[in-house]
């Protein structure tokens, strides 16, 4: 392009941003809020992503009293969130990519069913077993959740786990060493799940607890995460050339 300046003729190159953009939605943890993912959103949104985070309901700000919160409201809630992003004018539809935490790491695994996500990125990622799908959450047996999760589990018997086996996109899992509540047994099962992934990675955070309160291992976690968004995503844009 050219310039004119005082008579002169000033010649340039203009560079903008490939558009559209990859979309990020990120889903935070039982008990939670959207606070814990906003620094990792907005490093992603320096990758020239498009990143959406929100508060589930009952926790935070948003409506409704957490104790008489059901799954299907935790799946309907992930899905109307990535519905707003989705819809955003720069999104590429074939190009969203979700970030969830234990609890919402669950949720995510299930949103990949109904709607379409390429990048699925899991830290912690919980199980339930289906039985009493309509129970508030937070009323749900913990023995019983605490025995469901450490046994190795089936996509056959697992809603969460049957569509990770459908799932055809990328994964990564973050698991911690030192996690009191997601046994090695649900990361084994979620691992065997995704046996048609386009690719999969999984990492240990060896001394991270389960909330991995520890700033280290915080930054760590951050580190594995951008790192492998920004792989992702250039592998993607260079599939459009």
């Amino acid at each position: 392009m050219r310039l004119s300046v005082d008579g002169q003729k000033l010649t340039g190159t203009l560079l903008t941003p490939e558009a559209p953009v990859p979309g990020f939605l990120f889903v935070h943890g039982w008990g939670g809020d959207q606070e814990e993912d906003l620094g990792l959103a907005e490093d992603l949104a320096r990758l020239g992503c498009i990143c959406f985070t929100f508060d589930l309901r009952g926790h935070a700000e948003s409506d409704a009293s957490r104790d008489e919160v059901t799954r299907q409201n935790g799946v309907d809630d992930v899905t109307a969130a990535y519905d707003y992003l989705a819809s955003q004018p720069l999104i590429d539809p074939g190009a969203i990519g979700v970030i969830g935490t234990s609890y919402g790491g669950y949720l995510s695994a299930l949103l990949t069913s109904i709607r379409d996500v390429r990048w699925l990125a899991l830290r912690v990622p919980a199980l339930y077993p289906d039985a009493h799908w309509d129970v508030p959450k937070a009323k749900l047996d913990k023995d019983a959740v605490r025995a469901y999760r450490q046994q190795l589990r089936t996509p056959q018997e697992d809603k969460a786990l049957s569509a990770c086996a459908a799932f055809e996109g990328d994964v990564l899992i973050v698991q911690s060493g030192k996690d009191d509540r997601i046994p090695p047994e649900v990361i084994a099962s979620y691992q065997a799940a995704f046996k048609d992934a386009n690719s999969f990675s999984h990492r240990i955070i060896a001394e991270a607890t389960h909330a991995m309160r520890d700033p280290a291992h915080q930054r760590l976690y951050a580190t594995l995460l951008i790192s492998w968004v920004e792989e992702m995503v250039r592998a993607s844009r260079r599939s459009y050339r």
